[in-house]
């Protein structure tokens, strides 16, 4: 194959299916998500058996078990898939919605109009949901997508691709709405990254490994988050009860995420009374504890935390603790050591809580709650294209309105400048 002229001709393809993607009207669009839906759930057997066998080559290329992990898709997640298309479906379609119209002195209205992006390059490892919820959020704000999974999840992709490409037939929109790169070939990765001609934006989902050589290489602009390094502070007016079964939930619920808790902060003044409890939960569950001195002197069954274990992204049952003097303190170790991802505050001081949410630069910041919830589908959003700890256009999980612009939008009624 010629990688170069096959991603170039997908490119093209990909441009000329946005147009008419764009002009698309709701009830449309709308159609397209409920029919990929049924396909879903009718053809639930081939997407396991076809999962299957990415599941079984990959634990012959000697996979880790988070990756295992994320590869993995099971009943429930095929039906979660098929109920995020229908979400997504009945959200409110943000494209051509104006706002902020506002009349100026010489009589005319400006206002703004939600357009979408163009065409979408994401580019992505193991998690198969990824090709379902990608499809349906740039389907829905009016976009292209072209979707590069990893070798590892390939059949599996393609599975879930057939039945997107169903959807979008049974709609009578374009099948060149939603390509997925059939090619396992690094290069398809680079191509992408190069072809700003016919690509809008890249949004890299994966390792750090995948996101550092996106970063690296594009030459389009991105949606994109480096590391997650999310921490659970618990503050010393924390509820001892709830902060044991937030700071539980955080690591525990999930090892393999990017919300998932990787350090916790605990105030000097309740760490003698939270610690040993919680720590023996996470020991029961098989998570290792890397602690500084004050934490071990409470718990003394954990290793020693390295200056390192701050600013690692475990994806592991592996946990750094620090015992902190305040909540200034455990901003400041966020402030240095965080990646703007997620934190949470476990707190019973409004002020506390009110400090945190607007000190704490990160792009989802809880109060009483655990990380795990800093997800598109726990927002609202009916799924989420990836996660944004950027400063422009959009930040946090993104959905529809992450995958749209604005443009500036005038009604005259025969003005002329003077």
């Amino acid at each position: 194959m010629d990688v170069r002229a096959s991603m170039h001709e997908t490119g093209r393809r990909a441009r000329a299916a946005a147009r008419l993607v764009a002009k698309a009207d709701t009830a449309t669009k709308d159609r397209a998500l409920h029919a990929m839906a049924a396909a879903i759930r009718r053809d639930a057997a081939r997407l396991l058996a076809a999962n299957a066998e990415d599941v079984a080559a990959a634990r012959q290329a000697g996979l880790d078990s988070a990756a295992i992990d994320r590869l993995t898709v099971t009943p429930a997640s095929i039906e979660a898939m098929a109920q995020g298309l229908e979400e997504v479906a009945a959200l409110p379609d943000p494209v051509g919605r104006i706002t902020d119209l506002e009349q100026r002195p010489s009589g005319i209205e400006v206002g703004r109009m939600r357009v979408p992006l163009g065409v979408v390059g994401i580019i992505y490892e193991s998690r198969p949901n990824v090709t379902a919820d990608a499809a349906a959020l740039c389907l829905k704000a009016g976009n292209a997508a072209i979707l590069r999974g990893g070798s590892e999840a390939i059949r599996s992709n393609q599975a879930i691709a057939a039945c997107v490409r169903e959807g979008l037939r049974a709609a009578g929109l374009p099948e060149d709405a939603v390509q997925v790169v059939e090619t396992t070939d690094r290069a398809a990765v680079g191509e992408l990254l190069r072809m700003n001609e016919y690509v809008d934006i890249i949004v890299p989902r994966g390792g750090k490994g995948l996101i550092e050589r996106v970063m690296a290489e594009s030459r389009i602009p991105m949606i994109k988050h480096l590391d997650g390094v999310c921490h659970v502070y618990i503050d010393d007016a924390a509820d001892p009860d709830k902060a044991i079964r937030i700071a539980d939930n955080a690591k525990t619920q999930r090892y393999g995420t990017c919300n998932t808790m990787e350090t916790l902060l605990v105030a000097e003044a309740i760490a003698a009374k939270v610690l040993p409890p919680l720590c023996r939960i996470y020991r029961e569950k098989g998570v290792e504890l890397r602690g500084d001195e004050q934490a071990r002197a409470i718990f003394p069954d954990m290793e020693p935390a390295t200056e390192a274990d701050w600013t690692t992204e475990y994806l592991a049952p592996i946990l750094a603790i620090r015992v902190v003097r305040d909540i200034d303190a455990a901003m400041d170790h966020i402030a240095r050591y965080g990646s703007a991802h997620t934190d949470a505050i476990v707190t019973e001081d409004a002020e506390h809580a009110r400090r945190f949410l607007r000190e704490v630069d990160s792009s989802s910041v809880l109060v009483n709650a655990s990380t795990r919830f800093a997800d598109g589908f726990e927002y609202g959003l009916g799924a989420e294209i990836g996660i944004s700890t950027d400063k422009l256009h959009a930040r946090g999980p993104v959905g529809l309105e992450g995958l749209t612009s604005q443009k500036f939008v005038v009604l005259g009624t025969g003005q002329v400048r003077t």
